[in-house]
């Protein structure tokens, strides 16, 4: 099977891109893991796009999915890309014939920023974004005393649905440091981005009624069986669920894969591909668009999967040069308007240097401690790929997704250096686990 654009993945970026590609008359092949679109944002927006719970942007959600089941694309959900041949433009599939792409857009998204503190293995403790999940799939909420903690507007989002769905949390800890907002408020762009920062006000003031402790620094789970409690330096409360949750960094694992050129984000401590106003990374054949290319939203996202897809539509010939541009204008203007709010956000919510303890677990597959990683780090590991070596760690089932940000960093403490010079893992296909199945095709 042989197409002109194959996407991989369906968020706003992929739907939208789809969508435009298709109306330029392009072929157009969506590769999903999840069973339906929508992506990490928009999950389950299909079936549960009218719920109140969930916020009026389910509703531009619903919209968005609805515009691109009718389009005519080749959407392949609940399939995996495990390899990708960039010069040959073939694509190798875990649920779907193997396709043939002349460009591939890479519409991954994020991932949530692993937050290791002690005790973070526990049942009961989970990230906000995998609560989230259960909300938006299966409309399950948190029984008992929620307690969020860490920084980022996802916190106070979840906060809010939460509180909608009859489970308001009883506690929510932030991490923000002090002194931070005053350095944030230097970045401006207040009335550009003021639609943004008007619903990031009204989620504050919808969740005034949580109590909740500033600056908290030192957090540790405890219980026995189960999170029982979260402690803090100063503090302590009982707790039945904890959501952490320190912001969202690009899901770069497929890039990393390919070679792509990588760009360090110094504000937000993580890196990016490299890519150019309209997604083309240093590939030729290939482009990455949403928060995959740098985190933005999902309405920046939309705008640069429309990018992406004008661009891919004049390089494969399908649009002059100067329709490309007039297209691509108010695209431009409307991502421009959608970022306008980014730099006061990632500066007011800069991840805080972490000391992370000895004992504390740092690579959950391999079941790797901080302490063992900085002993390697002093005897000779330079970074990520040295590190596997020593301990293992990034070799397990998730392939350093989960532990690459945190290994780096206890690297470069361990060897005074950072984690920018660190690096991060090289991954490898298979770029996630398949099934016996599909190496059987081979």
């Amino acid at each position: 099977m042989s197409t002109d654009l194959a996407i991989i993945g369906a968020g706003p970026a992929g739907m939208a891109a789809a969508i435009e590609a298709a109306a330029l008359g392009l072929s157009v092949a969506v590769i999903d893991e999840n069973p339906a679109p929508g992506g990490q944002i928009f999950r389950g927006v299909e079936r549960a796009g009218g719920d109140p719970a969930l916020g009026p942007d389910y509703a531009e959600g619903l919209a968005l999915a609805r515009a691109f089941r009718a389009a005519p694309i080749a959407y392949h959900p609940a399939t995996a890309l495990w390899h990708l041949d960039p010069e040959e433009g073939h694509l190798s599939l875990d649920g779907a014939p193997d396709l043939t792409a002349r460009r591939v857009l890479l519409a991954t998204g994020a991932q949530e920023r692993p937050v290791p503190i002690p005790g973070w293995t526990l049942p009961g403790v989970m990230t906000a974004g995998a609560a989230q999940i259960l909300l938006k799939t299966a409309g399950m909420v948190p029984v008992g005393r929620t307690v969020l903690a860490g920084q980022g507007p996802l916190l106070h989002l979840l906060a809010a649905q939460l509180g909608r769905a009859g489970a308001s949390p009883v506690l929510i800890l932030e991490t923000t440091p002090p002194g931070r907002r005053r350095a944030a408020l230097a970045k401006g762009g207040f009335w550009a981005g003021r639609r943004l920062l008007a619903k990031g006000l009204g989620l504050l003031a919808e969740t005034r009624a949580i109590p909740r402790h500033c600056a908290v620094t030192g957090l540790r789970a405890e219980g026995r069986n189960r999170v029982e409690r979260i402690a803090w330096e100063g503090g302590s409360a009982r707790c039945d669920t904890l959501l952490l949750h320190e912001g969202v960094i690009p899901a770069t694992h497929i890039p990393l894969a390919l070679g792509l050129e990588m760009r360090w984000d110094p504000v937000q401590q993580c890196w990016h591909p490299a890519v150019d106003a309209y997604g083309a990374s240093s590939h030729p054949n290939v482009a990455v668009a949403g928060d995959g290319a740098g985190i933005g939203g999902w309405e920046a996202a939309v705008a640069a999967g429309h990018l992406a897809a004008l661009d891919a539509a004049r390089r494969l010939g399908r649009l002059a040069a100067e329709d490309f541009a007039g297209r691509a204008r108010p695209w431009l203007r409307r991502r421009r308007e959608a970022l306008a709010l980014r730099p006061f956000l990632d500066a007011l919510y800069a991840p805080a240097p972490a000391s992370i303890p000895d004992t504390t677990i740092a690579c959950r597959c391999e079941e790797v401690t901080a302490g063992q990683i900085r002993a390697a780090a002093r005897l000779g590991a330079t970074g990520p790929n040295q590190m596997k070596a020593y301990l293992r760690c990034g070799m397990g089932p998730c392939q350093g997704r989960l532990c690459g940000t945190t290994v780096a960093a206890l690297i470069a403490e361990a060897r005074g250096s950072t984690a920018e010079t660190v690096g991060l893992y090289r991954p490898r296909a298979p770029y996630k686990p398949i099934t016996v199945g599909a190496l059987a095709r081979l």
